[in-house]
């Protein structure tokens, strides 16, 4: 059964919207927030759901056979992406180099392995299959992995136990971001980071390509982020925020950010 609430807009609380119909099949409702300009699902599946009939391992496997060909408009196109460095790649290094080898927690882990020693590495995980792999994982390594929805797991963390927090295509699945968001400022040390990756709502890509643009999946995408938008939910939590992809954000289909706490380097 779908949820059929309409929640207000993720980032200002507006109700405010104007439907998004050509991105909105069967029963999901895609709408923009006529107040903040924010893109989002109007009727999420409730978390329960998302554990196990619309878990991320299976939905992402789903899209990735629906998709094929949406993620590059032109052989031109993805020569450009491969060139300005828009492929997955094991951001360990550079992790190490954000948190100083810190305290990790990475909400929304999968697996539980992105974070690894000498970090010592933390989770939230809602799929319940992932979540007991994530666990032997991360207490084999010092840490642990709750169980759980990020907007609430992140609450049963001690106020500023991390040098890092890892979002790594986390935030487009969170009915309630402002919250994890909010979670994530009082989980996080002062002088700590938050990485952010999620679907970049306005790429080339999603303007040419429609609605079979690679970011679209439903229902366990709800929020659609520009930069803009994206900048502005993370202001209302108390972060400022720092381009990572800048030179490439046009044709990347991600945006990449570090976010800081107001007043902090």
């Amino acid at each position: 059964m779908l949820d059929t609430t309409h929640r207000p807009c993720p980032c200002c609380s507006a109700t405010q919207t104007v439907p998004w119909p050509q991105y909105s099949p069967d029963a999901w409702n895609i709408v923009r927030c006529t107040t903040c300009d924010m893109t989002y699902l109007q009727n999420p599946v409730p978390y329960e759901a998302l554990e196990e009939d619309f878990a991320w391992e299976k939905t992402y496997e789903v899209k990735k056979e629906a998709s094929k060909g949406s993620t590059s408009l032109s052989p031109a196109i993805r020569t450009l992406r491969q060139k300005l460095g828009l492929t997955h790649r094991d951001k360990h290094d550079k992790y190490r180099a954000w948190f100083k080898d810190g305290h990790v927690l990475d909400i929304g882990c999968g697996l539980g392995r992105r974070i690894h020693p000498p970090m010592t590495p933390y989770g939230i995980e809602l799929s319940t299959q992932l979540h007991a792999q994530a666990d032997a994982f991360m207490r084999a390594h010092g840490g642990y992995c709750q169980h759980g929805a990020g907007a609430e797991a992140i609450w049963e963390f001690p106020e500023q136990q991390f040098d890092g927090i890892v979002m790594n295509s986390y935030l487009e699945h969170e009915s309630d971001a402002m919250a994890v968001l909010k979670g994530a400022h009082r989980a996080l040390k002062d002088s700590g980071a938050v990485y952010i990756r999620v679907p970049n709502f306005g790429s080339l890509n999603r303007r040419i390509i429609g609605a079979k643009w690679c970011g679209f999946r439903y229902p366990d995408h709800v929020n659609y982020f520009t930069l803009a938008t994206l900048t502005d939910i993370c202001a209302r939590a108390g972060f400022t925020i720092e381009l990572v992809n800048r030179i490439a954000l046009p044709v990347d289909d991600n945006i990449t950010v570090l976010l800081h706490k107001d007043g902090a380097a």
